[in-house]
């Protein structure tokens, strides 16, 4: 027997046994007395247990029929108050925002105020992570990724590239900062997973820069590291830019290059987008291009 007998069943069995009468029952729920008399044989049959006494002039509840009618009353009760609740309360505006942690701290917070002024009413959830997890499990409705913008049953959109570039803070070695590629080479280097060896190329280095020291895998320790001045690192222009327009990093000389894995704006091929989704993509489009531009104005 299933643990949940059908609700047609169970407000039949409940207005009968509250009126005590198949014909009130019947009127109450716009069926026939017939259809009431079905329900409650039928309900019956599945229980396995006799609920009513049939009597010459209609049927009299007995005590399993009193004590199972108490129950089935009360969560009949507590459906109906959901569903008003439903009625009345308005749909909360939210959504939930997946990403990798130094990209959330060091490009959308700083710039999380403006969409906060604009949509306060939209409730943000922000889940940072290291790993690439499947959409529906995550519960995400967007994501920012990096790579090269192909994931199986999603739909990207290219926010932007990224560079690599030299940085490190003003007090650096008592600040006397390295300028030159040999002086960088030479210097106390924060190693990320990052490849040097595509700067060395362009820097014409000819032995490339190994690891060495200490790596570290996330980009916000390396950078909180940077910030006290324990080394340089290469990192990606997207998580320092706004720390070089405050002066709190500098970046060591003019020679960058391209960052192979761009930023995508990650959506599920089979969604329903909605007013919330709409909201931030033109918003994060809007905020995109004021990067652009801004980076357009340093060069």
């Amino acid at each position: 027997m299933s643990d949940y007998p059908p609700l047609a069943m169970l407000r039949a069995f409940e207005s009968v046994a509250r009126l005590g009468s198949l014909t009130l029952a019947a009127t109450e729920l716009h069926v026939t007395h017939s259809a009431i008399s079905q329900q409650i044989k039928a309900l019956e049959e599945l229980l396995g247990v006799r609920l009513f006494t049939r009597q010459v002039r209609g049927v009299q509840i007995n005590e399993e029929g009193r004590l199972y009618a108490l129950q089935i009353r009360e969560a009949l009760s507590r459906i109906a108050d959901a569903t008003r609740q439903v009625h009345v309360k308005p749909r909360r505006a939210e959504l939930s925002l997946s990403m990798v942690p130094s990209f959330a701290s060091h490009w959308l917070m700083p710039r999380l105020i403006r969409f906060r002024t604009q949509f306060p009413h939209i409730y943000l959830r922000i889940q940072a992570n290291l790993t690439v997890n499947d959409l529906q499990q995550e519960g995400a409705d967007l994501a920012i990724r990096m790579g090269k913008g192909e994931w199986a049953g999603l739909h990207s959109q290219l926010l932007f590239k990224d560079r690599l570039l030299v940085v490190a803070a003003p007090h650096f070695n008592g600040g006397e900062l390295p300028c030159t590629p040999q002086q960088i080479a030479a210097s106390e280097i924060l190693f990320t997973l990052e490849s040097w060896n595509a700067w060395c190329e362009a820097a014409g280095l000819q032995q490339p820069i190994t690891a060495r020291g200490i790596v570290i895998n996330d980009s916000n320790l390396i950078l909180q590291a940077v910030r006290l001045g324990q080394g340089i690192a290469l990192e990606r222009l997207s998580l320092v830019h706004d720390a070089l327009q405050r002066d709190e990093l500098v970046q060591l000389t003019s020679i960058s290059v391209d960052y192979p894995w761009p930023y995508w704006l990650v959506t599920r091929k089979d969604r329903q987008a909605t007013p919330e989704e709409d909201i931030f993509i033109a918003w994060l489009q809007t905020e995109v291009t004021r990067y652009q531009q801004s980076l357009d104005a340093m060069d």
